[in-house]
């Protein structure tokens, strides 16, 4: 006889006994009633049986002070593998009265069973086999095919509602022994009859079971679309934030790259400021040297400014006197731009003429602080004509209100107009019904006439009546005639009253042209002079050759320099020339730009 597996036939013996308390304890149920107490005896062999069937095959695990062997470190890990069962760890722990962990173990059993999900927690359990073989022998029920049937047995407790009172119930101390004679019955004590209607009873349940298991099945694959979908949209969420971080990955890139070439630009600055301070140095040091040699020059230059001045304040007072004529006034800003060209053309021929010894530099400092005070001085022109501006905006608000006066007086004129013409017509409906009337007194009387001769004397005393009312309604007649020449004078002082609002309407918008022209002219000789502080001179050696001709310049043919545009012309392409008041002689002018040239030194002397 072949010798069985001791472990085989414990397993066996165990998976026997919980078909026996699950059976038991369905039948019971079904005929107890299906709400069941902590105190109800098969409840208590079934979590017995439940608590030998987890026993079986565990480890021993050694502590500090002894062998530590509980079932609650298997339990425990269903927390990681099933997210629904961290409320029940949670609950568990928090029981004041459960001290060993096989009292955790036993109140985790109960409330899985309330909550009708031992089966399904107890399931992901045996699928994770490699973190079981931590806890339990590689031959333990769990571990086997054994532990797989119980788990499917235990869905059938669903039909049960238990309820349990785990808080106040001593579970530390309670000794699990199997009572056996609860399972050992006879035959006859079994009635068929019964047997029948709990068979019946619990085919019901299956059957509802099973309609549960495929509502649950139907709403786990809803579950499991909207995962899909969830996970479709996090994986484009992701893509997104890939994107977005590249892009901000390329932002920082370019304001790296943006910081270097700052950085390369304010290198490249202070470069030419210390040149530049190197070249004015050397220039201080000439001008030093042939500042005795200059001095007529220096006069003369100065001689020069004053009389520039001069002629500025002159074009000032012009200014104010013409203010009325505004195309007066563009004239005179053109001229008073000419005269600063002319000035900067002086002050750049001196530097030109100078250019040799390359001590000019003060000079021109001292010549742009002049030309800053004559900006300011622009300024204050500039807010007088402000004022005028404003002056012209009150007498435009003046103008303003004599038109809607003047449209007032033109609505109660037409008003009267109105009630004129209404009064007219009332009157002319009353005279012809009068008419009416008595052209049917005529042919009653013509006709009393024809009948009764003897009536002859009262019917020629109501003729007489009658004349005296046609004579009434003449003069009536002839008082309408003289209404209607009076309301024909009104329309007429109405059409004269509307062509004076007309001419004053077109010369409030002539004034509004005017003044936005003027207000353009100033805005662009602000622009004008803020482009010529910008302007920066070519220097002689880059300056060889004509722009126009290109031919390379000589003592038979100077430089003229633009100062607004900064080209260069030779004397023989820059033809054309602008007589101005202040200048004797007439002055070259760009081609490009039509701005006042200045001459330039075409050769270098040592």
């Amino acid at each position: 006889v072949a010798v069985k597996d001791p472990t085989a036939v414990e397993r066996a013996n165990l998976l026997n006994m919980a078909k026996l308390s699950i059976k038991g304890l369905i039948e019971s149920a079904l005929s107890f009633g299906r709400t069941l107490d902590s105190d109800y005896p098969p409840l208590q062999q079934f979590f017995v049986v439940m608590e030998h069937c987890l026993k079986h095959g565990l480890k021993v695990r050694k502590s500090f002070l002894s062998y530590n062997k509980t079932i609650w470190g298997p339990l425990e890990l269903v927390e990681k593998l099933y997210p629904e069962a961290e409320e029940i760890a949670a609950s568990v722990r928090d029981l004041p009265g459960l001290k060993t962990p096989l009292g955790r173990a036993r109140a985790w059993l109960r409330l899985a069973l309330m909550q009708k999900k031992m089966a399904d927690y107890l399931r992901c359990l045996i699928i994770q086999r490699d973190l079981l073989s931590e806890f339990y022998e590689y031959h333990a029920l769990m571990m086997e095919e054994e532990g797989a049937v119980i788990v499917g047995l235990l869905v059938g407790l669903n039909v049960i509602d238990a309820n349990l009172c785990v808080k106040g119930e001593d579970l530390d101390t309670q000794v699990g022994v199997i009572d056996f004679s609860m399972y050992l019955k006879s035959d006859d004590d079994i009635g068929c009859k019964e047997r029948n209607v709990q068979i019946a009873a619990i085919l019901d349940q299956k059957n509802y079971v099973e309609e549960l298991n495929r509502q649950l099945n139907s709403t786990v694959n809803s579950l499991h679309a909207r995962v899909d979908s969830l996970e479709k949209s996090n994986t484009k969420l992701i893509e997104e934030l890939a994107i977005a971080k590249n892009n901000i990955i390329k932002l920082q890139e370019e304001n790296h790259q943006l910081r270097s070439e700052n950085t390369l630009i304010l290198m490249k600055t202070q470069h030419h400021l210390e040149a530049t301070k190197v070249d004015v140095e050397a220039e201080l040091q000439t001008y030093k040297h042939s500042r005795q040699g200059l001095d007529d020059m220096y006069n003369e230059a100065r001689r020069q400014l004053r009389e520039e001045s001069q002629l500025r304040q002159d074009m000032e007072n012009e200014l104010m006197v013409q203010v009325s004529m505004k195309h007066e006034i563009e004239l005179a800003m053109k001229l008073l731009e000419k005269d600063i060209h002319e000035k900067q053309d002086t002050l750049i021929g001196l530097r030109q003429q100078l250019d040799e010894v390359k001590a000019i530099n003060m000079e021109m400092y001292q010549k742009l602080q002049v030309t800053d005070d004559a900006m300011k001085e622009k300024n204050e022109i500039i807010s007088r004509l402000e004022d005028k501006t404003n002056q012209i905006n009150a007498t435009m608000k003046q103008l303003e209100q004599r038109l809607q006066q003047a449209e007032k007086a033109q609505m109660e004129a037409e008003n009267e107009d109105e009630k004129l013409k209404e009064e007219y017509v009332n009157k002319t409906e009353q005279l012809h019904r009068e008419f009416s009337q008595k052209e049917k007194q005529l042919l009653q009387l013509e006709t009393d006439l024809k009948i009764e001769r003897e009536w002859r004397q009262t019917l020629e005393d109501g003729l007489q009546k009658e004349k005296e009312t046609v004579s009434q309604l003449r003069i009536e007649t002839q008082e309408i005639i003289t209404l209607k020449k009076e309301f024909l004078k009104l329309q007429e002082k109405n059409r004269h009253l509307k062509a004076i609002c007309q001419d004053q309407e077109a010369a409030l918008q002539e004034l509004a042209s005017k003044l936005s022209e003027s207000k353009m002219k100033i805005e662009d000789i602000k622009e004008a002079n803020r482009v010529l502080q910008g302007q920066v001179w070519l220097k002689d050696k880059e300056a060889t050759h004509c722009k126009l001709c290109e031919t390379e310049f000589s003592l038979s043919k100077r430089k003229h320099h633009c100062r607004n545009c900064g080209e260069i012309f030779c004397n023989a392409c820059s033809d054309n020339e602008l007589p101005l008041p202040s200048s004797p002689k007439p002055v070259r002018v760009c081609d490009s730009c039509h701005a006042v040239l200045i001459q330039r030194c075409s050769f270098n002397v040592p």
